[in-house]
């Protein structure tokens, strides 16, 4: 039978998190919900998967919470569970920045639909960064995109200070999967200074969904965070699969690599383990 994923986040003031824990844990065991859902006083985030009807009831039963009535998600048609149990957990932040004194819900930068992005980073004052992690980078990305070359979203304020500034970095675009790190990102940036600063709603994936093929800008396949391991155009999958080993994605030169071992190892263990993200 064909399960439904749902991939959802908000950043709203949520002082009741801990409270909400075993309520939202005993909503997805009634309903027989498997996944992961992030709470913090910032927000809520998560990766859901079920029967269509049993997914639909909790984000139901989400929405039905006036703080989060307008809580948008994504779906995706699976004939293999990717979870196997249903975790609720409480964090510091819902996706990991380290800056405590920031408020993305109300300091984010301004919204760009997949429609007007190709235009927005052609433009030549436009300074495009790819927010995601490393390996995730090195798999696709957005014409012209600065990679900052970071191993997890914690380092991305590191990064800012030292090769970003107000003064000559007047228009800033960035971009991540779902949306969340670059809401997040450019809220951040906004704290320090940064006027003009944008990011894509919806993400990369919205991006692939809207956005026709021959008008796209973008090169590669994007990662995911759930069994698909890598997704296209029209969100059909990748040609990556997961390393068994290290978690990270194996592109089709690499599984031809003598280094290559099925459910053993890939090439990039060889390289060392790498530091995951939440979703997004």
């Amino acid at each position: 039978m064909t399960a439904l994923i749902a991939t959802f986040y908000k950043f709203v003031q949520l002082p009741d998190y801990v409270e909400q824990q075993n309520k939202l844990l005993s909503l997805c065991d009634a309903h027989e919900v498997k996944g992961s859902i992030l709470l913090a006083q910032e927000g809520i985030n998560g990766m859901i998967a079920g029967d269509p009807a049993d997914i639909h009831a909790v984000l139901a039963r989400l929405r039905a919470d006036p703080r989060l009535k307008d809580l948008q998600h994504r779906e995706a048609a699976t004939s293999d569970p990717p979870f196997e149990r249903m975790k609720v957990r409480l964090k510091a932040e819902i996706v990991s920045l380290g800056i405590a004194d920031l408020d993305p819900e109300a300091e984010a930068g301004a919204y760009v639909s997949p429609e007007q992005w190709n235009a927005l980073i052609q433009d030549p004052e436009v300074t495009l960064i790819d927010t995601r992690n490393d390996y995730e980078v090195a798999i696709g990305t957005f014409q012209g995109a600065v990679n900052p070359d970071i191993a997890s979203f914690r380092e991305f304020p590191d990064y800012a200070r030292q090769h970003l500034d107000p003064a000559q970095h007047r228009r800033v675009a960035m971009f991540c999967t779902g949306g969340i790190r670059c809401e997040k990102a450019t809220a951040y940036l906004r704290q320090q200074g940064f006027d003009q600063v944008y990011h894509l709603k919806g993400g990369i994936l919205e991006y692939l969904k809207a956005v026709p093929q021959n008008d796209s800008l973008w090169n590669g396949e994007c990662f995911v965070f759930d069994q698909r391991v890598a997704v296209t155009h029209g969100l059909k999958a990748g040609t990556h699969i997961m390393c068994y080993a290290c978690g990270n994605p194996v592109s089709p030169e690499d599984q031809a690599s003598p280094l290559y071992q099925p459910k053993v190892s890939c090439p990039g263990c060889y390289r060392g383990p790498e530091e995951r993200s939440q979703p997004g």
